[in-house]
């Protein structure tokens, strides 16, 4: 498509010589805007994918794609039956009975309001989440009268392994001399991580017949968590529950429960996108500076060319291929850093924490105790294809503006 003559020309003309400096320098500019726009939009992009993906991964993990709730007063009295025809529906992989209300936790230092999760131990290894997040606790003593703090909630307590905590209830017991709040002290056999600041804070979890002891409950449960083995199967089988349960019970989905949450992330992430877009944007009028004035500082030489014999349109494809090489180049690079920054984000957050003194990515904030980046390779190419789609734009009138030259006009002038 190109020959040799303007291979060699074009990249003659890139490397501009001393007096031609203010045009390496444009040109220069318009190659770091390429490489720095592309590389900051994959990163951005990454970034809110391992965020979304994170976040889902995590309430995924602690709770069931659908939700069964007793309405109040009416606890699922026969919840052994209901997981049993749960789990024989096709597309269900598990049907988890939970006890769940909240309370306020005391010790002898501090007291903080937190959700109880009453399961049992054969449940909770059964989640890899919650597994890897009690990893370091016997399940053995996962028994009686005891329960297991996230480690934040730990922490602002002042409590530790082997120390008890009282649970205090407002539904309490009716005597009397009118209703007593529920209060009951408990051993702490260990702490969990999950990741996510919003159950590490505030989730504790007890075994389901301690629970159920706990709250009047006897042999009841007041959530059924169901997990499905497909995502996309979710519509159809949450009509189907929906059908099956009676009035005292109600039906909801994880992407009700988290719909602002996720749109939210989705919205600022298309957003993003437009508004980094216009970082490579600029850099392409960049392109198309430095290529005019490329294009006026070599009118001699486009002159001579001319009437040595040059077409116009081998001058027009000698500048289009400078503009082309600035361009693919700068995305080359820009994809190689974005790619390298996104494999050690979590180093690079780190190391600027230590640098500052700061902390950049506050789990309070941000809800996960790590910064998360997911590279889409289909993002990727998308960027890649949009950004060389500009840089090529961007060459076109400079390359024809330069085609037009009339050899005569422009010697006469020199």
């Amino acid at each position: 498509m190109f020959s040799k003559f303007e291979r060699m020309t074009a990249w003659r003309y890139l490397r501009a010589k001393r007096k031609e400096g203010f045009i390496s320098v444009i040109t220069g500019f318009a190659f770091t805007g390429i490489a720095l726009g592309v590389a900051t939009l994959i990163i951005v992009m990454s970034v809110m994918n391992g965020f979304k993906a994170e976040l889902l991964n995590r309430i995924l993990g602690i709770n069931g794609h659908i939700s069964i709730v007793a309405t109040a007063g009416f606890p699922f009295n026969n919840y052994k039956k209901a997981v049993e025809n749960l789990e024989s529906i096709d597309g269900i992989e598990l049907a988890l009975p939970i006890i769940e209300k909240q309370l306020l936790v005391s010790s002898p230092h501090s007291a903080e309001g937190a959700m109880v999760r009453g399961i049992d131990a054969a449940d909770i290894l059964k989640q890899k989440v919650l597994r890897g997040g009690f990893s370091k606790i016997d399940m053995e003593t996962y028994a009686g009268d005891v329960v297991v703090l996230g480690d934040k909630l730990a922490k602002k307590l002042g409590v530790y392994t082997g120390d008890e905590v009282t649970l205090i209830s407002p539904n309490g017991k009716i005597t009397a001399f009118g209703s007593v709040p529920r209060m009951k002290s408990y051993t702490i056999i260990g702490t969990f991580n999950l990741g996510m600041f919003e159950y590490d804070a505030n989730y504790i979890f007890m075994p389901l017949e301690a629970a159920q002891k706990y709250f009047g409950l006897k042999n009841s449960a007041t959530v059924i968590d169901v997990r499905l083995k497909n995502d996309n199967d979710l519509p159809q089988i949450r009509q189907l529950i929906e059908k099956s349960v009676s009035l005292d019970a109600y039906v909801y989905d994880w992407k009700q429960s988290n719909s602002a949450f996720f749109n939210a992330i989705d919205v600022e992430r298309n957003v993003m996108f437009l508004i980094l877009m216009l970082i490579i944007l600029v850099a392409a009028f960049n392109i198309i500076t430095g290529l005019i004035m490329l294009v006026k500082d070599k009118s001699r030489d486009v002159a001579v060319l001319r009437t040595m014999g040059a077409t116009r349109g081998m001058i027009m494809r000698i500048f289009f291929m400078d503009g082309a090489f600035i361009g693919m180049v700068g995305t080359s690079i820009g994809v190689v850093l974005g790619l390298l920054f996104c494999d050690n984000i979590e180093n690079i957050r780190r190391f600027l924490e230590r640098l500052s003194g700061r902390d950049l990515f506050s789990p309070e904030i941000y809800f996960l105790s790590q910064l998360p980046a997911k590279v889409d390779a289909t993002e990727v190419a998308l960027v890649v294809v949009l950004t060389l789609l500009l840089a090529f734009l961007a060459t076109i009138y400079p390359a024809y503006r330069a085609s037009k030259f009339d050899p005569a006009e422009a010697l006469r002038y020199e």
